[in-house]
């Protein structure tokens, strides 16, 4: 019966179009038919078909979408859950395929590839070279499930290199990146995007956590874009009681389909908190929304990106994919979080640095919400719709740590480089002698790394404290303002070089300068001192990922992660969690 109905809609609305918009569409279908017989040159048509149809989405709204038909597999490998391959995970490094891990129980695994190997041959292409880059790797390793490919490896504790065959199989993409335990009480899981199998990797994560004594739980969701509209509705369901409206979908030819929670979920006792900044969107902001409307967690954090829209894939006759906007979703208050997009697409994506001039980033009284977006969550709390979840805490971007040199050894992929290269050379050393994170951890400020580490940034060209002297020029600037003023008013000086004498001369200018010097050198030495603390931690984290796996780079670096923290002190705090939620 629904089936029938639903192909009724559609006959009808094809009816409809079919006499409204009929000019329309022999107008585009007549410019297409003129200048493939008129034209006087021959013309590609399928690809001015593909940029008509990618022009044509772009004038509707930032989340339509065309994919041709080569690149639809690829875009959606990361929601379905799994590819098919050999199962590691690489880094290209001084034109060289370096294995930074090896999924356990995988094709690589299974025939003896370890992390730090380097792949040099695959079949009887040598891959070593300025041609190499990620596609080439993706598109020679990854294979059809069944399939051989023979890699040759170089592994630093061998002479000669090693011959591996491994058949490929299906390899899963996890959506969780980590769980672990902060503290005997309080675990913490990162959900990167909302695949198929992401609920199932939460419920996994959670059992875990709870024989560990979890009783409070951290769920970041910082930087996930989105995924499932549907694993959106499970992840939710895991937290809420049944019977409760998660989220419900509504656009002009699109009635409203709601989603509510169902059975038992694995979390719906215990306190919660759930992280968000300015890249949390779509699926993340559904999660985050329906847990703040019915005041089941606390959100901290900044505010999130503000997509609303609901798109859904539909196959082209090529095989490509238009992945149109449909509806707009709303969450259990009633409120729509998508932000405007009435200036166009550019301004859309702009946005980010719109914020970021506004000081939106460093505090929340520069956000301000129009009263007719105002709603209230299941016990009378204000909330906002209009532009994303607003957190109930709002944490600021550290600023004060990132100082120059971090900024350029992140720029220049220096933390990255180095703890490959460390790890590769000292790996087995390591292992033996910490063959655990807590050992590693205890250890690591013994080892002095970070003289090494510096000595390697030096050689790449980034030095420490490299001093900027642009407020010597403003203070400079401003002085000979004031003296031209003095000059064009009084005329006191009789020629130029008087006119040079007195500036060069001037006790005025040089003690502003020697003031500004002192302020600026504290300001750097507080700054460094802070960024210190944080590019140590980001080395071990970098280092813990390549010996340990990659949970361990997020263990290592919670110490210098504010929002974390935050979140961590507020479940200490019982009261104030209470607070927040009733305030």
């Amino acid at each position: 019966m629904k089936r029938l109905l639903f192909i009724l809609c559609i006959l009808f609305s094809c009816l409809a179009y079919s006499q409204t918009d009929n000019n329309n569409e022999k107008k585009m279908l007549q410019v297409m038919g003129l200048i493939k017989y008129y034209y006087v040159d021959t013309v590609n048509m399928s690809k001015i078909s593909e940029k008509g149809i990618e022009t044509m989405l772009k004038e509707l709204d930032p989340h339509s979408a065309y994919i041709p038909k080569k690149e639809v597999e690829k875009a959606n490998e990361p929601l379905q859950g799994n590819i098919e391959g050999i199962g590691v995970t690489f880094q290209i490094m001084n034109d060289t395929i370096h294995i930074i891990d090896v999924i356990a129980d995988g094709p690589s695994d299974k025939v003896g590839i370890l992390p730090g190997d380097k792949i040099i041959k695959v079949n009887d292409t040598i891959c070593v070279g300025d041609s190499i880059n990620n596609d080439w790797v993706m598109s020679h390793l990854r294979g059809k499930k069944g399939s051989k490919v023979v890699v040759e490896i170089r592994r630093e504790s061998k002479q000669t290199p090693l011959t591996f065959k491994i058949i490929r199989d299906k390899i899963p993409l996890n959506s969780i990146d980590t769980w672990f335990m902060i503290d005997k009480e309080i675990g913490y899981i990162s959900l990167r995007r909302f695949s198929q199998n992401s609920d199932q990797e939460f419920q996994k994560a959670v059992a875990d956590l709870k024989k560990q004594g979890m009783k409070k739980l951290i769920f970041d969701l910082r930087s996930n874009g989105g995924g499932y509209l549907e694993t959106a509705k499970d992840i939710c369901d895991e937290f809420l009681p049944k019977d409760k409206r998660i989220v419900y979908t509504q656009g002009v030819h699109s009635p409203e389909y709601e989603l509510t929670s169902t059975s038992e979920g694995c979390f719906e006792k215990g306190d919660l908190v759930i992280l968000i900044d300015e890249y949390t969107a779509s699926a993340s902001e559904i999660t985050s929304g329906a847990i703040q409307d019915w005041d089941r967690g606390v959100i901290i954090g900044r505010r999130s990106f503000g997509k609303g829209l609901v798109q859904r894939p539909m196959n082209l006759l090529d095989g490509s994919q238009m992945r149109l906007t449909t509806a707009r979703y709303y969450i259990p208050s009633g409120r729509c979080i998508q932000k405007s997009y009435k200036d166009g697409t550019d301004a859309y994506y702009q946005d980010y640095f719109k914020r970021y001039q506004h000081k939106e980033f460093l505090t929340p009284d520069s956000i301000s919400f129009p009263d007719s977006l105002k709603y209230k969550t299941n016990k009378g709390r204000i909330v906002y719709g209009g532009g994303g979840i607003m957190p109930d805490i709002f944490v600021p971007i550290d600023t004060t740590r990132a100082s120059d040199y971090f900024i350029n050894l992140r720029s220049k992929n220096i933390f990255n480089n180095f703890s490959l290269s460390w790890s590769e050379k000292n790996r087995e050393t390591m292992l033996k002698k910490y063959p655990t994170y807590d050992d590693f951890d205890k250890a690591f400020d013994s080892l002095n790394i970070m003289n090494e580490f510096e000595e390697y940034a030096t050689k790449e060209g980034v030095k420490k404290n490299i001093i900027k002297t642009d407020w010597v020029n403003n203070i400079v600037m401003n002085y000979l303002k004031d003296i031209q003023k003095d000059t064009t008013q009084n005329s006191q000086y009789t020629s130029y070089s008087s006119y040079a004498d007195n500036l060069l001369d001037s006790n005025k200018m040089i003690d502003q300068i020697k003031q500004k010097a002192k302020e600026e050198d504290l300001k750097e030495q507080e700054l460094i001192k802070q960024s210190n603390v944080y590019i140590k931690n980001n080395l071990k984290g970098f280092i813990a990922r390549n010996l340990y796996g990659t949970k361990y780079y997020y263990k290592a670096v919670q110490e210098t992660d504010d929002t974390l923290q935050k979140a961590i002190s507020v479940l200490k705090d019982t009261k104030q969690y209470k607070a927040i939620l009733k305030n």
